[in-house]
């Protein structure tokens, strides 16, 4: 399975985006609206980094920071793994466990095209190993023995 087919069942437009000069609260109250556990900086419509709960908990609340007067250019991943459309599932695991990250952004011919995260990946396992339970149920129930 590569990473294209998982884009192909998101949500249609589910790329959620702020600026690295928008406040640490404005990106949380996306996050809480479209329930979702990171958004991606993007200045000038180029990919600048990426802020996550986990950025959140580590570089605002156990620094004592204000969320209203906090910058995302203070607090976000500013190097950011993307992956491509291209690469397999297994590709995407592989970089997800062994960066020990949830998000991963999707770029084509450097541009941004979608955000895979570890739920993504999980669900589409999920629905594969079930295509293929029933198909392997179907040709044994079927089968002249």
């Amino acid at each position: 399975m590569r990473i294209s087919q998982i884009l192909q069942g998101k949500a249609i437009n589910a790329l959620y985006t702020v600026t690295s000069g928008q406040t640490v609260l404005d990106a949380l109250k996306l996050m809480a609206e479209k329930n979702i556990g990171a958004v991606l900086v993007v200045d000038d419509g180029r990919l600048t980094g990426i802020f996550s709960e986990r950025d959140y908990a580590r570089k605002v609340i156990l620094k004592d920071r204000s969320s209203g007067d906090t910058r995302i250019s203070e607090v976000m991943t500013s190097v950011v793994i993307t992956i491509e459309p291209q690469q397999s599932i297994e590709e995407c695991m592989f970089l997800m466990s062994d960066k020990h990250i949830r998000h991963l952004p999707v770029m084509d011919n450097g541009e941004l095209v979608g955000i895979i995260s570890i739920n993504d990946v999980v669900t589409a396992i999920i629905r594969d190993q079930k295509t293929r339970i029933d198909s392997l149920e179907s040709y044994i129930s079927g089968s002249p023995y």
